[in-house]
């Protein structure tokens, strides 16, 4: 299988400059650090969420010595909602790496890159050829379907070898110029987040749609093949979300690892008994079970059973964690179902949203 590179790089170079996403705030700069921020955001995250996390990030981190020295709850406040908070962890564990260890600047090359907190290759060559002009390869969802489409590389990707064999094509395909690899480079993700889309890819728009095996075989949704699938699991939690008669709340901090790690929220049992448990059997009466939801993570289900008290603050027996009110918990991460439960009460009170 082979590749015109010169005459493929070229073709998405022009596309871009055109008809490529130019305005985005992450886009027009070789600043490493806004780079670097947007590829750990938009990492399982569509654009039109990312854009204000984006901003409000930015705000108070404007720089990665800012990132360094805040604190991980704040990093953590600031993503609250976002999800796969792995990525707030290793973002601040990266910042003050790259303060310690590099002088406060990124490493220009993808091989130092990947050795940091929280960036894998992909990531690596991103900031690598979007800032520093390196010619080196990205391989993230959007480039892999838009490859594989082009290439008719219908090997399944769940191998490691045959993705091996995709990061080499996908090397081969890069412009001969350094000065071209930052447009490049955005180009092949932005085909594939606005024209080689998962379904119902937009064919006729594409640059490359005369050299696409994919679209010659009239079947480009089957591409890229990848059989292994995640096996999904399913676990029930009891939420206690206990709170005073004046507005304070009670919350723990998650322990890592595990589920929420290092974010506040309501104390979590696996049933309601050992819930009842936790609380004085004075005013277990008044426990009040709130509607179940469901919330969906990467690999598993969580069946959320939230059971509400309203009560002064001795009622708890000795719960680890602590009380807080409502500025005190719009500086804190909180997982996006309590967010969201707490912010439902408070507009329902027609108290300030938290």
């Amino acid at each position: 299988m082979k590749v015109a590179a010169p005459e493929l790089a070229q073709q998405v170079v022009r596309w871009q400059k055109s008809h490529g996403r130019n305005d985005l705030p992450w886009q027009n700069t070789r600043d490493p650090y806004r780079v670097w921020l947007s590829e750990i955001m938009l990492q399982q995250t569509q654009v039109a969420t990312v854009l204000d996390y984006y901003a409000r990030f930015l705000n108070r981190f404007p720089d990665v010595a800012a990132l360094a020295e805040g604190t991980l709850d704040e990093v953590l406040a600031l993503w609250s909602g976002l999800g796969y908070y792995s990525r707030a962890r290793n973002l601040h564990a990266c910042a003050v790496d790259v303060m310690q260890h590099h002088g406060g600047a990124f490493p220009p090359m993808a091989s130092a890159l990947q050795t940091l907190p929280g960036i894998g290759r992909s990531t690596a060559g991103a900031i690598a050829s979007l800032c520093f002009g390196e010619r080196v390869a990205i391989l993230d969802g959007n480039v892999k379907r838009v490859l594989t489409r082009i290439l008719g590389f219908g090997a399944d990707l769940a191998i490691g070898a045959n993705e091996r064999s995709l990061w080499e094509l996908a090397t081969h395909a890069l412009p001969a110029e350094s000065q071209h690899m930052p447009r490049y480079t955005q180009g092949m993700m932005d085909l594939g987040a606005t024209v080689c889309l998962s379904r119902k890819p937009l064919c006729e728009k594409c640059p490359l749609n005369k050299q696409c095996v994919a679209k010659q075989q009239g079947r480009p949704e089957e591409y890229p093949v990848k059989t292994r699938k995640l096996k999904r699991t399913a676990q029930s939690i009891w939420l206690l979300w206990a709170q005073t008669s004046d507005g304070w709340v009670h919350l723990a901090k998650r322990p890592s690892p595990g589920v929420w790690a290092g974010l506040y929220c309501f104390a979590l049992f696996d049933s309601r008994s050992a819930l009842e448990a936790s609380v004085d059997v004075r005013w277990q009466g008044k426990l009040d079970d709130a509607a179940v939801f469901t919330h969906v993570l990467t690999h598993k289900d969580l069946h959320l059973h939230p059971v509400r008290l309203s009560a002064p603050k001795r009622a708890l027996n000795g719960l680890e964690g602590d009380w807080f009110n409502a500025a005190q918990i719009k500086a804190l991460g909180l997982p996006a179902p309590i967010k969201k439960l707490l912010a439902s009460e408070q507009n329902s009170t027609g108290q300030p949203a938290v």
